[in-house]
């Protein structure tokens, strides 16, 4: 009887032993759960840039927005480097993300462009409201991307917005009418470039976005007191950000 079961015996050591091998090791895991602890330092970098921004030190708010940024775009290629969706499963990822984006990419931001003055006063708190609640449900919309990773609507990028608030320093109304327009595109389904992720021209972005950060800094080590050229150039990344693949499908459209 003990020679009959040996056989399948064996086979299950096997096994157990080949699922053992595949396992993470400790090392892995540890690796693994530090880029969600990476991720997660954005949302402190976040409270950073607050203290800034409650202080008034706008420049200093939007450097530390800067760096929150940078965690943003290279937590993500770690964590596919690293497996950490498969090594960490009882960790969500895409949670963390969207939980520290809404803190540096809207909830600080919507603060300044509220307390900074530049907005009607009446309407300031109503458009701060505004922008919390739409930018929370487009954050909920499984369909905030389209299929070739183009946003779908201004994809609440209050961080950008509220910078060049700061950089054209219009007057109240028009920025009262800028930040109400934008309110409203988040749920229009026009299709905003993904910096990094459409792979269309992604030559062309990559420069443009490169271009953007050199002249962003300047603008942030002057204080946003900077000539019109520069103004110029950056608003001209942003309309092609904001409208390359609408004028790409029009022009399309008459070949």
């Amino acid at each position: 009887m003990a020679d009959v079961q040996t056989g399948p015996v064996l086979v299950a050591g096997a096994m157990d032993s080949q699922e053992d091998s595949l396992k993470p090791t400790p090392a892995i895991r540890a690796a693994a759960f530090s880029v969600h602890i990476f991720t997660a330092f954005g949302a402190a970098i976040a409270l950073l840039a607050m203290l800034e921004a409650v202080r008034e030190h706008w420049a200093a708010m939007f450097q530390w927005l800067g760096v929150a940024l940078i965690i943003d775009a290279i937590d993500g290629p770690i964590a596919r480097r690293l497996d950490v969706k498969n090594v960490q499963p009882n960790w969500s990822g895409d949670v963390l993300d969207l939980v520290v984006d809404f803190v540096t990419y809207v909830f600080v931001p919507a603060y300044a462009i509220v307390a900074s003055g530049l907005l009607l006063p009446v309407a300031a708190p109503l458009l701060g409201i505004a922008i919390i609640v739409t930018s929370a449900l487009y954050f909920a919309d499984l369909r905030m991307k389209a299929d070739d990773n183009h946003f779908r609507g201004f994809p609440a990028l209050w961080n950008a917005a509220a910078f060049y608030l700061f950089l054209l320093h219009w007057p109240p109304l028009w920025s009262t009418l800028l930040v109400a327009a934008l309110v409203v595109l988040t749920f229009v389904p026009f299709h905003v470039l993904h910096p990094v992720r459409v792979v269309r021209l992604r030559w062309l972005t990559m420069s443009l976005i490169a271009v953007w950060a050199v002249l962003g800094l300047y603008v942030l080590e002057m204080d946003f007191r900077v000539g019109t050229a520069v103004t110029i150039v950056l608003c001209a990344i942003a309309l092609w950000i904001s409208f390359s693949d609408a004028l790409i499908r029009l022009v399309r459209s008459f070949a």
